[in-house]
């Protein structure tokens, strides 16, 4: 609760102030039925006319500054409230954004937007209904009290058997409702991430005409979460009936010894008048702390599952003396071994020891989960090792600036992603200040030129979200040029010339060779035709490696070279089929 009040920040204004108006509201409500009584007593009761109305103005002046202290603390009340959601999802997404691969596959990507978005919206709710409601209902239901104290302490124990009633009732619903909420938020995850997942991948469903299977399995998800809530929305209506039970209790009790005293004399008509509006306010105020407590029950879960979040620290962090510069291209892996979940006891890479001259360019190749990709997310740390140490430039990559090492490291994934906005503008994420001729340059070492100068707009070509509306060769050499602007000492190409032609393969491995002569290049490849000009190529088997040498001697000296390269040779041209 604390992490997440700590948001409030610029809006704490607005919350005291809501506060304090909230505070004279109940004042002026409360003063009501008491200019009320002696309106009775010494107005009307004895004819006094001129007393009528000056007890009348009193209550209408009162009525108006109850209005107006009301409107400005619900004014208040939203802006802190939408001041907090804000500050919340800026706070959640600027912590999102230090998350390593690691502290995002604890948190699944569905549930980080169910958090950023349903789970916020409870706190929103919550947090405006307490400052309001909350400080309301209880100056209410404390000052009807002390009123009904001044006017008759007999008829006020009846309310003390009507509180203890509500809170047994109430706390109970609550602590078993609380279980309920908790469990409700899980299914949201699951609903959004079956949403997220069908939606990403329709034409894939589509093709495989499976809408009535995935139909099917949003229906469950969605029938799940129905029923709990349900569940937990069937206790909370015991809230409203044991309410009124302690509504017609009070009432009933206050009727009947209340016309006794008045014919004992002990109290006056206007006094038990004035105690009828203190009952109503004072059960009024009850009926809104339920309510309360009801919200609370549902923003509590919420509260958690955001400050799990907020508390959540990157697993990658940088050294307090960070070094700021990359010397060379130059790359070590010093028995290095690596397990995407410690402990587990399997491990994607082990003992791995290699060592790559800077400007060389590294062929990768192995079948599926051999550890390819593992590998290379060493390099640039998005991963840390388990044992030993990957070093660039002479440097554990440990000891670097996170921002300076991937400046200089440089990645092109199988399935980069382009965003909405020009080429122009998806280039420039390489290099915010590459000028337009740098741009060019850059398409034009990987191959991307060939299809840009076509476009009617050329490099203002608008890219739609996901960079739908271009192929996927060309979205990778788009991604190529991203990488190359950012003038890398090190570049890594993970399988992602994959749907490029081998034309254009060959054409853009001829570029780097000629434009980027000093830089480290490693590509990962199905294709022995990707990799075969390498300077040297890595064979993984296992998350160990099997070989490192030239591609003549692979094909000499080791089985599994040669087998992928006969295979593709006679035509299959699939990595893991065997020969």
């Amino acid at each position: 609760m604390r992490k997440v009040l700590q948001q409030l920040k610029q809006y704490k204004r607005e919350t005291f102030l809501c506060i304090g108006l909230t505070a004279l509201e109940v004042i002026m409500e409360i003063l009501m039925p008491f200019i009320t009584a002696m309106i009775i007593d010494k107005g009307i009761s004895v004819g006094n006319l001129p007393a009528v109305y000056r007890y009348g103005a009193i209550m209408v002046i009162m009525a108006f500054l109850s209005l107006f202290f009301g409107a400005f603390a619900g004014k208040n009340a939203a802006g802190a409230a939408s001041g907090l959601a804000a500050n919340l999802r800026e706070a959640i997404y600027a912590n999102i954004q230090t998350f390593s691969f690691s502290n995002i596959d604890k948190f699944s990507v569905p549930g980080l937007v169910t958090r950023m978005t349903t789970d916020i919206t409870n706190v929103q709710n919550a947090f405006m209904m307490c400052i309001r409601v909350a400080v309301r209902a209880p100056l209410n239901l404390i000052f009807s009290y002390t009123m009904c104290l001044i006017i008759s302490p007999h008829l006020s124990a009846m309310f003390l058997i009507a509180v203890v009633f509500l809170i047994i009732v109430i706390g109970s619903i609550m602590v078993v409702t609380l279980r309920i909420f908790n469990q409700v938020f899980r299914r949201y995850d699951d609903l959004n991430a079956s949403v997220q997942e069908n939606v990403t991948a329709i034409r894939v469903v589509k093709a495989f005409v499976r809408e009535d299977y995935e139909n099917a399995k949003f229906s469950k998800a969605s029938k799940m979460l129905y029923d709990l809530s349900v569940k937990a929305e069937g206790l909370l209506a015991f809230n409203n009936p044991a309410m009124m039970v302690a509504v017609y209790f009070c009432i009933i009790s206050v009727s009947w010894f209340g016309a006794q005293f008045i014919v004992g004399g002990s109290m006056t008509t206007g006094d038990l008048t004035s105690l009828f509006s203190y009952i109503m306010a004072l059960l009024m105020s009850l009926m809104m702390l339920s309510m309360v407590v009801v919200m609370i029950s549902m923003s509590l879960a919420s509260i958690r599952r955001i400050s799990e979040v907020l508390t959540e620290k990157p697993d990658l962090t940088d050294p307090e003396n960070p070094v700021m510069e990359v010397a060379d291209g130059r790359i070590d892996f010093n028995h290095v071994s690596f397990a995407y979940k410690q402990g587990s006891g399997k491990n994607s890479l082990s003992d791995i020891d290699l060592h790559i001259k800077s400007g060389e360019t590294i062929g990768v190749i192995g079948g599926t989960g051999s550890g390819k990709s593992s590998l290379v997310n060493l390099i640039c740390r998005l991963y840390d090792v388990n044992e030993g140490s990957v070093c660039v430039g002479g440097v554990d990559v440990r000891q670097y600036d996170t921002e300076v090492l991937r400046n200089q490291v440089s990645v092109v994934l199988q399935k980069n992603t382009l965003f909405s906005g020009t080429i122009l503008d998806n280039l420039r994420w390489g290099n915010p200040d590459a000028t337009k001729e740098e741009c060019i340059e850059a398409c034009q070492a990987a191959c991307a030129d060939e299809f840009i100068d076509r476009m009617p707009e050329g490099y203002e070509t608008h890219i739609e979200r996901g960079g739908n509306n271009v192929s996927g060769g060309q979205k990778q050499r788009l991604c190529i040029a991203r990488a190359l602007l950012k003038k890398p000492k090190v570049l890594i190409l993970d399988d992602s010339t994959s749907a490029v032609d081998t034309a254009t393969d060959a054409k853009i491995r001829a570029a780097f060779a000629q434009k980027i002569p000093g830089t480290t290049k490693i590509i990962i490849a199905q294709r022995i035709s990707s990799v075969q000009s390498a300077d040297r190529i890595l064979v993984m088997e296992d998350g160990k490696i099997n070989a490192f040498d030239t591609h003549e001697n692979l094909l000499k000296n080791n089985a599994i070279y040669a087998d992928i390269y006969n295979s593709q040779l006679e035509g299959s041209g699939d990595f893991d089929q065997p020969a």
